[in-house]
């Protein structure tokens, strides 16, 4: 689970401050997908950046499971980001020298208690799993410039998985693909939330699969109302 209580975030402006994320309260189950949409600039952004402990709020509470992340420092909440959040970002920011499967495998070695031989086996076998899942079996060798752009993602998706997270942070996932293999990347995110049992925040702009989400919320100047 993931729960924001009374958020807000502001950012200076000269000699004032802008408010970006304004009292938004949020809770999102494990095995939901939570919707956000909303024009540009509305804050969505911000708001991802507060839950996936990129960003410390104003004011407050943010918990990830039973952890009240701000009240973590910044080693705790990167430690907490590499155990428990996995982020999918709008690019796939793939390593250009890494086939599909290291991309997985590197991410499954951040955490130094689990180096060895035997976690590397073991992180070999679980990227091997994800790439399965998210239908790229066959294309694990490959390296990002001889994937599709809806391939790039779908590695971007099983990475963020690797390490067993329990939420997943998504922002606009789909915003460099064409209508086809966007709508196949959001109903894989979708499928993969119940699959894995992750807690799912998914700012889109795409509207044909919300009707399918768990909850769907606008985000208009900071403020977030359900639709």
């Amino acid at each position: 689970m993931i729960s924001l209580d009374n958020i807000t975030l502001t950012f200076p402006d000269g000699d004032t401050r802008v408010t970006a994320v304004d009292s938004v309260s949020l809770t999102v189950e494990r095995g939901s997908v939570v919707g956000i949409t909303g024009p540009s600039g509305s804050g969505k952004s911000s708001l991802l950046a507060v839950a996936s402990t990129l960003i410390s709020p104003d004011s407050g509470t943010l918990r990830i499971g039973d952890v009240d992340a701000t009240a973590l420092s910044l080693t705790d909440r990167a430690q907490l980001r590499r155990e428990s959040i996995g982020i999918i970002f709008q690019q796939s920011n793939l390593i250009p020298s890494l086939t599909a499967e290291e991309q997985l495998v590197v991410m499954g070695e951040l955490d130094g208690p689990r180096r060895g031989r035997g976690a590397r086996n073991a992180a070999r076998v679980r990227a091997r799993e994800l790439l399965d899942a998210v239908g790229l079996a066959d294309h694990r060798s490959k390296h990002p410039a001889q994937l599709s752009g809806g391939q790039r993602q779908r590695v971007n998706i099983a990475r963020a998985l690797m390490n067993e997270p329990s939420t997943l942070v998504v922002d606009e996932p789909t915003s460099a693909l064409d209508q086809e293999r966007g709508s196949s990347i959001l109903a894989l995110i979708l499928r993969l939330t119940t699959e894995f049992d992750t807690a799912t925040i998914l700012v889109t702009h795409d509207q044909r699969l919300l009707p399918l989400m768990s909850s769907v919320h606008s985000m208009v100047d900071g403020t977030l109302t359900t639709r």
